[in-house]
């Protein structure tokens, strides 16, 4: 290895250490201040490490909320969301990338549209509709907005446009339809994709918040996000409890990231593959 070489992978490596690092600061300041006392949490300027470890936010922050009935509101709505999206996505961006029939462009230019447009705008139409299945305070409501998913039916298209079509062909050849094709050939190569759209649903769903606080007002209706937000008081806010329960409520999610690390940085890198 040249020495030139050697120098630009050292700049690099050092780049993505200091990179890390910015990304993980603001995970250790939330564990920090969850074992700090009040007066610690809010003091100018900042106290990096407190003086004694509490741990009674984390007890407190337990008690004070409904954790369980937030944990199952939150796993039904991201299993859901994430079956959902792996299902319908998967056949729309497989219709997108191989099918080839009128206003195909045309349709998938509307898809990419969705994309572009703030969340928000949705939010009134979507609460109509809620309101008039009478799906209010109900978990079915934290589950309509993300059974159809625009972005995972870019993504999977990108990964079905990047399989061989001589294995389409050949599966023709042997009598298989179309269905067969997308069924044995398309989804087992598109693991990876499926895996990553998987696992960028349940983030998406896991962390959305202004959705549920619009359409649930029972706290044992409300998924962790939402419930979270209720120890964000008006005038006074207890820092450490509500640092405490956000690491009860990111935990989940850091487990599934460790366990699909690899499928999930396999998915990313090959989006953007085609023929």
């Amino acid at each position: 290895m040249t020495r030139s070489k050697l120098t630009g992978k050292t700049v690099i490596h050092i780049l993505l250490i200091l990179g890390s690092i910015i990304m993980v600061v603001p995970f250790v300041w939330m564990f920090l201040t969850s074992v700090k006392t009040d007066s610690e949490a809010i003091v100018i300027p900042p106290q990096i490490f407190p003086k004694i470890w509490q741990w009674s936010s984390y007890t407190d922050a337990l008690k004070q909320l409904p954790f369980l009935s937030f944990y199952f509101n939150t796993v039904s709505m991201v299993v859901v969301r994430v079956a959902c999206a792996i299902v319908f996505s998967s056949m729309a961006g497989y219709a997108f990338a191989r099918i080839k029939f009128p206003g195909r462009n045309i349709l998938f230019f509307f898809v990419l549209i969705q994309m572009m447009i703030p969340p928000q705008i949705f939010i009134i139409p979507q609460y109509v509709m809620v309101s008039h299945l009478h799906w209010l305070n109900t978990i079915q409501a934290l589950i309509f907005p993300g059974l159809v998913s625009a972005f995972g039916t870019f993504l999977l298209r990108q990964f079905f446009m990047g399989i061989p079509k001589e294995l389409e062909e050949a599966a023709i050849l042997d009598g298989c339809n179309r269905w067969g094709v997308y069924w044995r050939i398309a989804l087992p190569l598109a693991k990876s994709g499926l895996v990553a759209l998987g696992i960028f649903t349940a983030l998406f769903g896991w962390k959305d918040l202004l959705w549920p606080l619009i359409v649930n007002t029972d706290l044992n209706k409300m998924p962790l996000s939402a419930g979270l937000a209720t120890l964000q008081g008006q005038f006074n806010t207890h820092y450490p409890m509500l640092m405490a329960g956000s690491m009860l409520a990111i935990i989940p999610m850091i487990v599934i990231f460790i366990f699909f690390q690899k499928q999930f940085v396999q998915g990313i890198a090959t989006t953007g593959s085609k023929n």
